[in-house]
């Protein structure tokens, strides 16, 4: 028996010296090498690390120095200096999970593609590490990353598992090309649904705060946002820098503040931006609101060839549409006002009072093609129930045709200028009148205009000016039909007769001042020409009494004969010379 028991310490202290011979070799470079490529060759796994430390002081605790995982053939799923591995009993029963991991001085990849990590921990703690996902919807990459999952219960395509306390910081960070510094996450994870109670970056020389949730199916809610005195340009076009509000199926915003916020794009800004949003809800390319509002002001906002100066823009948001409570800012030298509503039935926007005053706008080079281009789906009606004009200079710079008028004021009641997606003039009644004006090199004074409109025709009921010389009136009507039938009657009395000759007509036989009636229709239309569907008479008499009737067909005239009044006192008889 003594023999026994001798023999069973002698082999229990051989045990003791290979387990302690083992436990000092894979502390050395053999020994990290033979492990990580046994656990290569036998799994589907790639690792490998340069020592592995264990020390007395902290017995629970194993070190890795020079850490790189990932899956055979794969790019690798972490890089850390150090990696350390708390243990505790649950070794026992469970070997692959862990108290605690450590990562430490190096990246982890997020990607799908990575390989899962085949063991867990009550707590993953990150020291100087760096994320990145390149193959997820959030391209992420992180850089100095400290903080903390708990528990990590890592799964594939999920490194961060699917049930998970949060709590991150990182020095910078880059979100879809959008880049930040000093981040602070804090928050959960329940089965798909992110839940960021708080967050907290400086971004594009300001800052970020709120909280939010992402739902599995990607939607969002975001219960909080306020960004402080951003800066930011970009090199996307407006349509382009919101368009990532359209990808995700919902978005919800509880509360959006911006304040002193600058934004700058290729052909758009907008400078010193205070903003209030309230309960609006983004999805399908819509949206959607029982109660919300919407505050804004800046100093500036441009849009292309538009520059608002001083914009203020308050609505309040329902199922049935928009509440349009103000909006006013200078404009091209003046001042514009309106308020009114936007109907989601119908998409109509009805403005109850709208003013515009002293303006002074060069229309675009490209304003005719913008007047027939088709609107937004969204607004399919313009409807202006109270119109008012005063001061305002409107400049056509056209070479073809260039006209201007000064002083213009008007005033218009329930007046259509937008029905089915098409600019017109569709009903209603206005009335316009200027101090002045110039049509094709040709001065007039008091120009003044009278319209009503209804579903069939726009008729001119009185329009008149004053030439240098004389006065001109015209009244005339045009059809709503897809033809535009035209039919005008103009009349001049005392006025220069080449003044027809600068607005498209051949030039007369006669000249000087007179009196001339003319009566033309044709269509006019965008894409057709005018001039083979005009037809046209005209009676022209000068102060000389010299007369011309001209017709024209399909724009080509055919003239009569001017005729020469005879003189008023009989020429003297001839002198016969006296007979012899």
């Amino acid at each position: 028996m003594k023999f026994i028991g001798k023999l069973f310490l002698w082999l229990l202290i051989a045990l003791l010296l290979v387990v302690l011979a083992f436990y000092f070799l894979l502390q050395t470079r053999w020994g990290a090498r033979e492990v990580s490529g046994w656990i290569s060759s036998n799994s589907q796994y790639h690792i490998v690390f340069d020592a592995m430390d264990h020390r007395f002081s902290s017995p629970s605790h194993i070190l890795l120095k020079n850490v790189t995982f990932g899956r055979d053939g794969k790019p690798a799923t972490l890089v850390a200096k150090t990696v350390d591995i708390g243990l505790s009993s649950r070794q026992l029963t469970d070997p692959l999970h862990a108290d605690t991991i450590t990562l430490q001085d190096g990246t982890l990849n997020l990607s799908p593609s990575a390989a899962p990590f085949p063991f867990e921990a009550d707590t993953l703690q990150l020291s100087n590490m760096a994320f990145n996902s390149p193959e997820t919807s959030w391209n992420l990459s992180a850089q100095r990353v400290t903080g903390g999952v708990s528990p990590w219960v890592p799964e594939a395509g999920n490194v961060l598992g699917k049930q998970a306390q949060i709590q991150m910081s990182a020095g910078s960070m880059t979100l879809n090309d959008l880049p930040a510094t000093n981040v602070l996450v804090q928050g959960n994870i329940d089965n798909g649904v992110v839940t960021l109670s708080t967050l907290g970056a400086d971004i594009a020389r300001g800052s970020l705060t709120g909280n939010a949730k992402r739902n599995a199916d990607g939607s969002w809610l975001v219960d909080s946002l306020r960004l402080t005195d951003i800066r930011m340009q970009s090199d996307k076009s407006l349509a382009d820098f919101f368009a990532p509000l359209t990808t995700v199926p919902s978005l919800t915003i509880g509360s959006l503040e911006v304040t002193d916020a600058r934004l700058q794009g290729p052909d758009w800004a907008i400078a010193d931006l205070d903003l209030s949003l309230r309960d609006l809800t983004l999805s399908n390319g819509g949206w959607n609101s029982d109660g919300g509002r919407l505050s804004m002001n800046a100093d500036e906002f441009i849009y292309g060839s538009l520059h608002l100066i001083d914009p203020i823009f308050n609505a309040a948001f329902s199922p049935q549409g928009v509440v349009l409570r103000q909006f006013t800012s200078r404009w091209e030298g003046g001042m514009v006002r309106t308020s009114g509503n936007w109907l989601r039935n119908g998409n109509a926007l009805v403005l109850d009072d709208t003013a515009i005053a002293g303006l002074e706008y060069t229309l675009p080079e490209n304003w005719k093609k913008l007047w027939m281009d088709p609107l937004p789906a969204w607004l399919q009606s313009v409807t202006l129930s109270k119109f008012t004009a005063s001061r305002n200079l409107v400049i056509d710079i056209d070479p073809a045709f260039p006209w201007q008028i000064t002083s213009l004021d008007g005033y218009g009641d329930n007046l259509q200028v937008a029905k089915n997606g098409i600019w017109g003039v569709w009903s209603g009644n206005a009335a316009l009148n200027a101090a002045a004006a110039t049509f094709n090199r040709v001065d007039v004074r008091r120009p003044s205009l009278k319209l009503a409109a209804n579903g069939s025709t726009v008729n001119i009921t009185e329009l008149s000016a004053f030439t240098e010389k004389g006065i001109i009136e015209a009244s005339g009507a045009v059809s709503q039909q897809p033809q535009r039938q035209t039919a005008i009657n103009l009349n001049g009395r005392g006025v220069p007769l080449d003044i027809l000759q600068q607005w498209g007509w051949p030039v007369l036989p006669i000249g000087g001042d007179g009196n001339f009636q003319l009566r033309a229709s044709g269509s006019v239309q965008a894409n057709a020409p005018l001039k083979p569907t005009v037809n046209a008479q005209l009676h022209a008499v000068n102060m000389s009494k010299q007369e011309v009737t001209q017709t024209m067909s399909n724009g080509e005239v055919s003239m009569v004969q001017p005729v020469v009044p005879a003189p008023t006192e009989a020429a003297p008889a001839p002198v016969s010379a006296p007979a012899q």
